[in-house]
């Protein structure tokens, strides 16, 4: 699994029919990865209720940047700290959503993707083991 950040998605960057917003994407990996994933948001943000920062886990590479996914009292969704280090902001309830929209991957080979949150921010946050939407 990969995680990397697309700047400039629109008409001038690399995605000429995408919205012209910025994007964060986990992408390039199996169902056993996907679970991998679901497993770690379960444990570590909803039972244990600690940040994580994805880049540490050892089935994540990081092409260009770091996320750190933590629980806060409002949806904010991925915001930038500094260098393409990003936090990803969210309550309990968006991850548990988080974690159901990640379970078809978990249960079969999918070429689709997903939208880890439905919020209006800036940067979205894709799920998808070919990279595209």
């Amino acid at each position: 699994m990969k995680i990397e950040f697309l700047d400039d998605i629109s008409g001038g960057g690399r995605f000429p029919h995408a919205d012209p917003n910025q994007l964060v994407r986990l992408y390039d990996f199996d169902k056993l990865q996907a679970t991998l994933l679901r497993d770690t948001i379960q444990k570590h943000i909803l039972e244990s209720k600690k940040a994580i920062d994805l880049t540490t886990l050892n089935f994540i590479q990081s092409v260009n940047c770091n996320l750190t996914l933590q629980i806060s009292d409002i949806d904010k969704g991925i915001t930038t700290l500094v260098n393409n280090n990003f936090v990803c902001d969210l309550t309990i309830n968006n991850y548990q959503e988080m974690i159901l929209l990640i379970e078809p991957f978990c249960n079969i080979e999918i070429n689709g993707y997903q939208w880890l949150y439905d919020l209006d921010t800036a940067i979205d946050f894709l799920f998808s083991p070919g990279g595209s939407w």
